[in-house]
C-alpha cells in the first residue's frame, strides 16, 4: 500500500512530505493507522544532524497512536481494530534488561536510530529505496509497519490527540521525577527547561509532595504554563533558581536538579550540579549534540558533598507499564494530557510546528493525520 510520510532525505535537513510504499508486516509486526505523532525535540536532533540516524530518507516521529488495520504471523499480544501508544523504545520481554525490570534499556533499542526492523531490513520504500523509520515506528507516517513490541495497547476511550503523549514526553518526564531524581514530600527540585518532557518532571514532582517545584526556563510562555502544571516558583535563569533554592534549603541547595533541556550541554549539567545541595542528584534527561563530550564540574565537590549524576532514557521504566500506569491516570483525572497540547497541525506543517517549537510558543504541538 501508499502512503504520506514525512521524511528527512538529508542530514542536516527539514522534513519533506512525501508518499512511501508499505510492505506487508512479516513475523511479529503489525501494521498501524496513526492517528495523530507527537513533534519531541529527539526528532529536531535528527532533522540539525545533532543525532546521527543509519538510513536516510527517515520517515521522523516516535510519539504516535493509532489503530492496528493488520497483523502478522506469530503476533499474540495485539488484535485489529486494537488501540495503541508507539514506543520509542521496543520492549522484547526476553532480554536481560527486560527480564530484570529494565524495559526501557531492551536490546532491540540497538535498531532505534538504524531505521529498521530487527531482522535489519526495511518495510518502506520510496522511488525502490528503502526508507528508515525513527525509532522503529516512524510515527509521521499515516501508516507504518512496525513490530509488535514497539506498541502498547490502550484503552478505547483515550483521546487520539493527546494519547501520543504517552510514548515519550510523559513517562520519560514523569519518570526523572519519579525514579532518577526520587523526588520525596518536602524536598526542593528544580526543572530546567519546561518543554514536553520538562512540563511532566513539573507534574510528577507536584505529586509527589515536593514543597517548592522551581521551574526554569527562558521563554515566559513555558514559565506561565508551568504553574498550571504544579510549579512554585519560575525564573528564566539557573542561578537565580539556585539561589533561591538555597534560600529554602538553609543554604545547601536543591534536593535534586532535572535537566530537560532541549539541546543540552555540558554546561546546563555543571550548572545543575552547582544548584544541589549534599547528596543531591542531578538527573540528565535532555540530549545534546552526540559528539559533544565533557562536563564542566568540580570533581572534589561532586565527591566530598556526595552527589549523584543519572543518566535516564524513558524516565527509567518499563515502556508498556509505565504507558498504561499514565493512561489509568489520566482517565482518573490526576495526569494533565490535554493541557500540554498547545496546539495541533496538519502533517504539511511540520516544520512550521517545529519553528514555533523553537520559538518557545509550544509545550507540545501534535500532528493529526489526515487521508
Amino acid at each position: 500500500m501508499r502512503t504520506r510520510a514525512a521524511a528527512l532525505l538529508e542530514q542536516p535537513g527539514k522534513w519533506q512530505i512525501v508518499d512511501v510504499e508499505l510492505d506487508e508486516p512479516s513475523s511479529n509486526e503489525v501494521l498501524v493507522r496513526f492517528e495523530a505523532a507527537g513533534l519531541c525535540h529527539s526528532d529536531d536532533h535528527a532533522a540539525t544532524g545533532d543525532m546521527p540516524v543509519g538510513k536516510l530518507p527517515l520517515i521522523g516521529g516516535h510519539e504516535g497512536a493509532g489503530v492496528v488495520e493488520a497483523v502478522g504471523p506469530g503476533v499474540t499480544s495485539l488484535a485489529v481494530g486494537d488501540h495503541v501508544v508507539a514506543q520509542f523504545v521496543p520492549s522484547c520481554g526476553r532480554c536481560v534488561a527486560c527480564s530484570s525490570g529494565r524495559g526501557n534499556l531492551c536490546d532491540l533499542g540497538m535498531y532505534a536510530l538504524a531505521g529498521s526492523m530487527a531482522d535489519g531490513t526495511y518495510r518502506a520504500h520510496l522511488d525502490g529505496a528503502d526508507v528508515g523509520q525513527m525509532t522503529m515506528v516512524g510515527t509521521f507516517a499515516r501508516h507504518a509497519v512496525v513490530s509488535e513490541f514497539s506498541v502498547t495497547k490502550i484503552d478505547d476511550d483515550i483521546p487520539f490527540h493527546v494519547a501520543p503523549l504517552l510514548s515519550c514526553g510523559v513517562p520519560t518526564g514523569w519518570g526523572s521525577a519519579e525514579y532518577a531524581a526520587e523526588v520525596q514530600a518536602g524536598q526542593t527540585v528544580i526543572v530546567m527547561g519546561v518543554g514536553g518532557v520538562g512540563m511532566n518532571a513539573v507534574q510528577a514532582a507536584a505529586a509527589r509532595g515536593a514543597a517548592h517545584v522551581i521551574a526554569v526556563d527562558p521563554a515566559p510562555f513555558k514559565r506561565e504554563s508551568a504553574t498550571r502544571f504544579g510549579a512554585t516558583h519560575t525564573f528564566a535563569d539557573i542561578d537565580e533558581a539556585a539561589d533561591f533554592a538555597r534560600s529554602v534549603t538553609g543554604g545547601q541547595g536543591a534536593h535534586s536538579a532535572i535537566v530537560t533541556v532541549g539541546v543540552t550541554t555540558g554546561e546546563h549539567v555543571a550548572q545543575a550540579v552547582n544548584a544541589i545541595g549534599k547528596f543531591g542528584t542531578v538527573v540528565v534527561t535532555g540530549i545534546g549534540d552526540i559528539q559533544a563530550e565533557g562536563l564542566p564540574i568540580n570533581l572534589w565537590m561532586l565527591s566530598m558533598m556526595q552527589k549523584r549524576i543519572q543518566g535516564v532514557i524513558f524516565g527509567m521504566g518499563s515502556p508498556t507499564y509505565e504507558i498504561q500506569r499514565l493512561a489509568t491516570m489520566y482517565k482518573a483525572g490526576r495526569l494533565k494530557l490535554d493541557e500540554l497540547v498547545t496546539k495541533t497541525y496538519r502533517l504539511d506543517e511540520i516544520n512550521q510546528a517545529y519553528a514555533d517549537m523553537h520559538a518557545g510558543s509550544n509545550v507540545r504541538g501534535v500532528i493529526l493525520h489526515e487521508d
